[in-house]
Order: C-alpha cells, then structure tokens, then sequence
C-alpha cells in the first residue's frame, strides 16, 4: 500500500544515530478519527555501538516491510540487540512483529513493564523482553540509555530515552506533531513557524485529554537537569538548533494558556438564519481587531473537528451558533461541545446562540453539557429565525460580556 506515494528518509542525525523517517501522506484520519489533510511523519530511530545496534521505535504495520527495507539500508537486521518500544501505540510499533520474524533470536525488546502485555495481546509474537523502571539506566556499547516514565502523553506505557553521550532526549509522542515538514529539523525558522500550528492541533486531538500531564512530565524531566541539545520525536521535526520552543510551547499548550486577542466561532446553519446572528458577532469582535477563527457546518461545507479543537486550546473565548435540530441541538454542535470538554476542557469563556423556528432548545440543556468542565458559560442566547433588533442588540452585547 502507498509504497510509491510516500517519501521515506534516512538522515544522520548525529555520529552514529540514523533517523528513519517516513512521510505519510495517505492517512485521512489519524487514530481513525482526527482529519488530517496537512499528514504525518513516522520517525524511528537506529544506535549504532560496538556491541550492536539500538532500535527506537518503528513505523505503522501499513508500511513494516518498507521499514525493513529502509532498515537494512543502515544496518544488518542480525547486528540488532535491542528494540526501545517508547510507546506501544501502533503508529510507533506495528512494524515490530515483522522484526521480530526475521530476527526474534537476537534481540531483547525493552520497555515500561506494560509493554510485555500490549506486544502479546496486539501481535501474538514470542520475544525476550526487558523491563526496565522509571530512571533506570543501560549501558551498550559504552552508550549510556537512561529510561524516564513519561506516562499518559499519551498511553500509560510511555517512556522517553536520554542518551547521556549524545545528550538526546528521543521522546516519542512527546515534542511531536502533524504535518510532514519540508526538512528534518528546527534549522530553520520558517519552517517551524510553519510547523507550530500543527503542533497545537495535535496536542488538542491526541493529548489533550491528558493534558495535566503534559505540564507534570516536562517539570519532571526539568527537575532532572539532563544537558539536552536534541530532542527526537516519534513525529515531526527534530530539535536540535533550539529545543527550548518546542518544550516552552508544549508547557504553554498543556496550561491551555489562552491568546487573548483569538476567538473561535463554530455554527450550524442549514439555511442562512443562524448566519445572519453570527454575522452580528464577528462584526463586533473585527471592530475590537480580534483574531477570529470561523468553522462552519452548512449545506456547503463542514468543518474538521480536529481544527477546531486545535484552534480551541489556546483560544481566549468561544462561540457557538447551535441551530436546532427536532427540537434537540444541531448533532455536530452537541459533538463539537463534548470534544471540546473531552480534549480542551480549559477555563474559557463559552456563549452560544440557539436559533430554532418551532421550538427552541433550552438554555439549562446547553449549559449541561458543560457540567463537570472548566469551560465558563457566559451566556445562551435563544433566537427564533431571523434576529430582529432587540436581538441584535442581545448579540452585540453578548461580545461585551464574553469579553
């Protein structure tokens, strides 16, 4: 499948460490759910040391007899000592039980004691394995491995690497992100700046559940004070000119800390009466300089979740325009607003505008279904069709207090 289409790479990242990188612009739907038209690298990892070499991770089952190729491009599959599983996510791991089958003798598979499980249950492979404890360490080749607990970014069996000698840090899902980066590492500005956006939408969609998390674990590895220069993800670009943006700004995403100058606005409207309310509010928030960002569910477009929810974690405010749906709330919206609380769930501030004809969706509804969350509804406007002026009025000042 898609041999032909995707670029595959093999860059020395640094003396006697090979990235395998391979660009994945096939995937619609990452984790079969988050549209990505912007694609996604799969970054592995290969160590070479006197006493043999150190894989780091793998790429999707899709592409495991790729991954073999490119590998044995770099190494003799048999010269393979260790496999570090950092996450056993099928994105990283998939193209494993294919090594495994080729050279299962040979090699030690290592990782956070959950691993031995997941391989078993997902693969039903046989394999030695290692289990190694949070900060323990590994010698190979005068190569020195330190393992660190990285838990819940974003499965419970994740760990990064340090490696002492390289001062590396290969991270995994940690540091990563969408998009298929036009070169291999932060060298140049543009290309990060370029990059950064979907950084944020793959925080918000992959991690965002956990994001607490994201806050504990870069605090632990701080409180380490391991020399890092690099920083070497399982996706996207790697750091090696400056690591310190891609660490403050997962810091910054994880605190959910907000523009305060970005709104996001998300409607419904199946025939142009919820536009004419919502056109009310974005004319009042363009005459405050603000930066909106607009999603629409019409009969010409419909909006990809997962932009949403990445614009949404740094967002100071968000609006929503809830058509109504026999006599319930437009399906999208209901689904936009339980992804928002599942992956944003920060303290924002929330308006929404219901526009119904026959029968309106109450406001005590809508706001239950941010019960339990940090979202701070500031206030549900009922509308029946198209807003007459005491309405407008009533939007208008909406934007005063929301903001």
């Amino acid at each position: 499948m898609g041999r032909d289409l995707v670029k595959v790479h093999i860059d020395k990242v640094v003396e006697n460490m090979y990235m395998l990188r391979l660009d994945d612009d096939e995937v619609k739907y990452f984790e079969a759910l988050w549209s990505i038209p912007e694609g996604i690298t799969y970054n592995s990892y290969i160590l070479l040391t006197d006493e043999g070499a150190i894989l780091f991770d793998s790429w999707k089952h899709t592409y495991s007899e790729l991954f073999l190729e490119t590998l044995r491009k770099v190494v003799d599959l048999k010269d393979i000592k260790y496999i570090i599983i950092h996450h056993m996510e099928q994105d990283h791991s998939g193209s494993i039980p294919k090594i495994l089958e080729v050279v299962n003798d040979n090699i030690t598979v290592v990782g956070h004691p959950i691993v031995r499980d997941l391989i078993s249950s997902f693969y039903r492979v046989k394999f030695s394995f290692k289990a190694v404890k949070d900060l323990e360490g590994m010698v190979v080749g005068g190569k020195k491995l330190r393992f660190i607990y990285i838990p819940w970014l974003h499965w419970p069996d994740t760990i990064a690497t340090y490696i002492e000698d390289l001062k590396a840090l290969l991270s995994c899902d940690a540091f990563g992100g969408y998009g298929i980066p036009s070169m291999p590492y932060d060298d140049d500005p543009q290309v990060v700046e370029r990059y950064l956006p979907f950084v944020r939408k793959y925080v918000a969609t992959v991690v965002g559940h956990y994001r607490e998390h994201i806050v504990k674990n870069i605090e632990k590895i701080t409180g380490l004070n391991l020399e890092i220069k690099m920083i070497a993800p399982a996706h996207g670009l790697v750091w090696r000119n400056n690591p310190k943006i891609i660490v403050d700004y997962y810091y910054k995403l994880g605190l959910a800390e907000p523009d305060m100058k970005k709104i996001v606005v998300v409607y419904s409207s199946m025939y142009g009466l919820m536009e004419k309310s919502i056109e009310v509010i974005i004319d009042e928030l363009t005459k405050k300089n603000l930066n909106v960002k607009v999603f629409t569910f019409t009969d010409k477009n419909q909006a990809a979740i997962s932009d949403i929810i990445g614009d949404s974690i740094d967002a100071y405010a968000i609006i929503l325009g809830a058509s109504t749906y026999e006599n319930e709330l437009f399906p999208q919206i209901e689904y936009v607003i339980k992804m928002l609380v599942n992956k944003v769930n920060a303290e924002k501030f929330v308006a929404v505008v219901n526009t119904f004809g026959w029968g309106k969706v109450s406001g005590d509804y809508i706001k239950s279904l941010f019960d339990g969350s940090r979202f701070k509804i500031v206030e549900v406007v009922n509308i029946r069709g198209t807003p007459e002026n005491k309405d407008i009025e009533k939007l208008r000042l909406v934007v005063q207090k929301l903001l």
